[in-house]
């Protein structure tokens, strides 16, 4: 598994490096590609990730010494914590702009918000690459659904950072999320940390991606397509309950 992990932290890399290319994204409306993606994503999040780690909830209550339901309210607040910080980072970013733009200086972001904005994803980035090594569920199945999810979740958080700050994500940006990513699946591989805190990990990656999904899909300027996101939502739901059945 180490090998395959490592190939795969490498795909994530190359999504951060080469998005740029990807022109045929860049489209109004919405291009359905991108919005697909977010469908599978946020697909994953809620028949895998959360499901997955409520099955460990009674191991949590019995290594922190909760009630069941104890636990599951702190599971689910690690994935709202999760939400909340990615909101936080995305609407400093908008107001930064704003201020900005009233300033006479242009349709950009502060300094200050850029970097935070970038080194916010690439910590969530660093946790996508150590939850690639120690996920909730071993095996190849957990691994390509993981995989997969992540692999379109960073089409469309990048794509997203790129129209946010395009000369920064072209310039420094996109290699501090590939070797991000890629520090992490390395990291993974040297240190384990306990259930609990991959279980807690895996929460607040849940809040963040459908944060991150969802400020690309909702606002109005987007004009995003929902028949190619209910797709994704199908197609990769029916493919998780298959994976239960056959599991």
């Amino acid at each position: 598994m180490v090998v395959l992990t490592g190939l795969i932290a490498l795909v994530f890399a190359a999504i951060h490096v080469f998005i740029g290319r990807l022109r045929w994204l860049d489209t109004m409306p919405r291009n359905r590609g991108l919005s697909f993606a977010g469908g599978v994503a946020v697909t994953y999040v809620f028949l895998h990730i959360l499901p997955e780690i409520a099955t460990h909830q009674r191991e949590f209550a019995d290594e922190i010494g909760l009630t069941g339901m104890a636990v599951e309210r702190w599971i689910y607040a690690l994935a709202l914590l999760g939400l909340v910080v990615f909101y936080g980072v995305e609407r400093r970013v908008k107001v930064s702009r704003a201020q900005m733009a009233k300033a006479g200086q242009g349709n950009r972001t502060g300094n200050r918000e850029l970097w935070i904005h970038i080194g916010s994803f690439a910590v969530f980035n660093f946790l996508i690459g150590y939850l690639l090594v120690h996920r909730e569920e071993p095996g190849l199945l957990s691994l390509s659904a993981y995989s997969v999810a992540m692999a379109l979740h960073f089409v469309t958080a990048d794509f997203g950072m790129r129209q946010d700050h395009a000369a920064a994500y072209d310039g420094i940006g996109r290699w501090v999320l590939a070797v991000s990513v890629t520090v992490g699946w390395l990291v993974g591989q040297l240190i384990a940390l306990p259930p609990l805190a991959v279980g807690g990990l895996f929460s607040f990656l849940a809040g963040g991606v459908v944060l991150n999904v969802l400020k690309e899909e909702l606002p109005e300027e987007r004009q995003s397509r929902f028949t190619p996101f209910l797709l994704g939502v199908a197609i990769y739901g029916a493919l998780i309950f298959i994976e239960a059945s056959y599991g």
